[in-house]
């Protein structure tokens, strides 16, 4: 089977694959600016839904990329199906059983990549073939494990494999863009840095909340809050609020009362209840500005040293 291209972008920077701020737009955007952008499926996506996105991600023939949850694909196989239609640039499927998938997609000739948070889940990246190997420390918002930081895994992982490698989860500007670079990773792979954007969806209360955030804090607690079917060893990072802190450590005691509150503050657009997802560098999003500022700002990894 010939292997697909390899990705190549004038900014090493993938936007992740954010399920909610990150659509169409924001994948579109992102790509226009130099970097490649990224629809996030969430469990309950539809086809029709990735393939709306879709188009507007790739507008103008913008290349762009999917990203999958492995573990919903058992109840949802039309995102597969829906991802092969479409052929995008690049595909991810994480967290949960995605040999399969990733075999199909190769098949397909669509480049693919997974997310790996420990040695161990290179070994089942390794074994599926995956394309492009993401090195997401504990550090990053939304799911994954609390398992190792960003750099110490991303140079374990570098010794492992000869695939190209793109680290993710803390990862704020050009200054941590140029630390992964110099240790040996094709790039960046970032969601936390993109989540102020215009274009990222998400309403203007979320938006402040982020904007105010000073710290998150990792667990179950949302997931529990939602009856979300998320695989327990994938805890979330989020910005930390009172009923975060109300339940941390004791998830399994999340009750239907409490359920009821969370999904009415979620309504409500209360963010003392209800859940922001980010990483562990929220605190540098002050304001709002446009995922082509965002991609800029990294660029600046690129930039010659100065003489002197």
């Amino acid at each position: 089977m010939q292997p697909p291209a390899p990705l190549r972008t004038p900014v090493p920077l993938i936007g992740a694959p954010m399920a909610g701020p990150a659509g169409g737009r924001l994948a579109h955007a992102i790509s226009r600016a130099g970097a490649l952008g990224m629809v996030g499926v969430s469990p309950t996506s539809d086809a029709g839904w990735i393939r709306r996105e879709a188009a507007i991600a790739g507008e103008g023939g913008t290349p762009y990329g999917v990203g999958l949850l492995a573990w919903a694909l058992a109840t949802a196989p039309e995102q597969l199906e829906a991802v092969l239609e479409l052929r995008p640039t690049l595909a991810s499927v994480s967290f949960g059983p995605y040999a399969e998938p990733v075999r199909r997609l190769r098949a397909a000739g669509i480049l693919t990549a997974t997310q790996v948070c420990s040695p161990a889940d290179l070994e089942e990246a390794e074994a599926a073939d995956v394309d492009v190997v993401v090195v997401r420390g504990a550090e990053g918002g939304g799911h994954g494990r609390d398992a190792m930081g960003t750099l110490p895994l991303l140079q374990l992982v570098l010794d492992r494999t000869t695939r190209p490698v793109y680290a993710a989860g803390g990862i704020l500007d050009h200054r941590g863009l140029a630390a992964v670079l110099a240790a040996g990773a094709a790039g960046a792979w970032v969601g936390t840095a993109f989540l102020g954007c215009v274009e990222a969806a998400g309403s203007a209360a979320a938006k402040a909340t982020l904007f105010a955030a000073e710290q998150t804090g990792y667990g179950r607690v949302f997931d529990r809050a939602q009856a979300a079917d998320w695989p327990p060893e994938f805890g979330g990072r989020a910005v930390a609020n009172a009923f975060f802190d109300e339940w941390v450590g004791r998830e399994d005691e999340i009750d239907d009362a409490a359920r009821a509150r969370f999904r009415a503050a979620v309504a409500d657009g209360d963010f003392s209840v209800a859940h922001v997802y980010a990483g562990q560098g929220v605190a540098a999003l002050t304001g709002e500005t446009t995922a082509a500022e965002v991609v800029a700002g990294f660029a600046r990894a690129l930039d010659p040293p100065s003489a002197g």
